[in-house]
């Protein structure tokens, strides 16, 4: 895995990239992806950019223990798009690195800036017997 800063450095620029995208379609796209830190990345990115756009509250993506990986948005309960078994969980390692939270239980603000924007999105990793989620909270209303 590589530094958390590089990390959160190449969402940011994937968030620049796909700025001017559909992210909910390129989203459907990344379960035949090949499951690489690339791919991690580029659906953290993804769903930045679809609850800005979108005006959500929150993006859940919830791991079982037998490695099934959903994805709920709140803004109106969705199911977006699962990105699929191996890249989810590449996509929780990726969000512990980049945000240090190695507990069971944690949360913290990470401040992202593209297309000359800035925002802080509030960062939640929760870990319990048979399943693993990170939330992404959305500033504003809600």
């Amino acid at each position: 895995m590589k530094e958390s800063a590089s990390l959160h450095l190449k969402v940011q620029e994937l968030c620049d990239c796909y700025a001017e995208t559909d992210p909910l379609k390129e989203m459907s796209a990344i379960i035949r992806e090949p499951a690489t830190e690339e791919t991690a990345l580029k659906w953290l990115a993804l769903a930045v950019l679809h609850g800005v756009n979108s005006n959500a509250e929150k993006i859940n993506l919830v791991k079982t223990e037998s490695g099934k990986v959903g994805i709920t948005a709140t803004y109106r309960t969705t199911e977006l798009p699962s990105p699929g078994e191996e890249t989810g969980a590449r996509i929780l390692d990726i969000a512990r690195a980049i945000t240090h939270i190695e507990t069971d239980k944690g949360k913290t603000d990470l401040a992202l800036g593209f297309r000359g924007n800035s925002m802080e999105l509030k960062i939640k990793i929760k870990k319990e017997k048979d399943r693993e989620r990170i939330t992404l909270h959305f500033p504003g209303e809600g």
